[in-house]
């Protein structure tokens, strides 16, 4: 492993996607064990992409964390996609992660635009200690693309449409088989509802982040690549493997 500063942010780089995953998860299980000898009950986002599976898959393993004192939230899902359909995030992760722990409460974001206000009242109600999340191959962290986003937007949640680099990424991903198929809008949590939480870990794996990763580490922050926001937070890590460095150091 090695390890770099790029303004606040601290990046890890690992020979294989399995080394980030697991390491990620052991930081973060680390993290959800010292906020909960500090606090009765915390709250966790959890990011819900292919990107994240190593990482969840290891966190499942870890002992000792008192699940039952953590509420749980995600960080997008799709507009008017049924709320069960096998791409929708919410099904993503009730499937991999929250159907399998003890949590004390999982917030499931709607699918209509009304419940954009729902979801934020929930976020504001309990205020995030700890976010994984990933990035998106055009710089995207949850559906904040470079057209929507805003570091200083005054919603906690909106209503965004989806760019076509974003929309093919899920075709890529596997999650769907054409274009056509990937919905046009979504529900997010903005970039300030994100980076409000106190600590950030950031699991990016694969060449196809590799551009992503070098603009994140070496543009100015801006909206126009949105991951340029996790730089200036006070406690973000980001976990890269060799592939998604691959760009970025050479």
């Amino acid at each position: 492993m090695r390890e770099f500063i790029v303004d606040r942010m601290t990046v890890r780089v690992f020979p294989t996607r399995l080394d980030m995953g697991r390491a990620a998860a052991k930081d973060g299980a680390a993290r959800l064990k010292t906020l909960l000898k500090e606090k009765e009950f915390i709250s966790v986002v959890f990011a819900a992409a292919p990107s994240q599976n190593e990482m969840i898959d290891t966190l499942l393993q870890e002992p000792g964390i008192a699940w039952e004192r953590v509420r749980a939230f995600h960080m997008d899902n799709y507009v008017d996609l049924p709320m069960d359909a096998p791409q929708q995030f919410t099904t993503f992760l009730d499937e991999r992660l929250f159907s399998k722990l003890p949590l004390k409460e999982v917030f499931r974001m709607g699918n209509k635009p009304e419940d954009a206000n729902v979801y934020a009242k929930a976020l504001e109600q309990y205020p995030v200690d700890l976010c994984f999340l990933g990035i998106g191959e055009n710089g995207h962290i949850a559906f904040n693309d470079p057209d929507v986003a805003d570091f200083d937007d005054p919603y906690t949640v909106k209503v965004v449409e989806l760019d076509d680099v974003c929309r093919n990424q899920q075709v890529h991903d596997g999650c769907f088989e054409t274009l056509a198929q990937v919905p046009t809008h979504a529900l997010t949590m903005t970039i300030p509802a994100l980076v409000r939480a106190k600590q950030m870990i950031c699991t990016v794996p694969g060449k196809n982040k590799a551009w992503a990763v070098r603009e994140m580490l070496t543009q100015p922050p801006s909206s126009a690549l949105p991951a340029t926001a996790l730089r200036s937070h006070p406690d973000a890590v980001l976990y890269i493997d060799q592939d998604a460095a691959s760009l970025w150091e050479a």
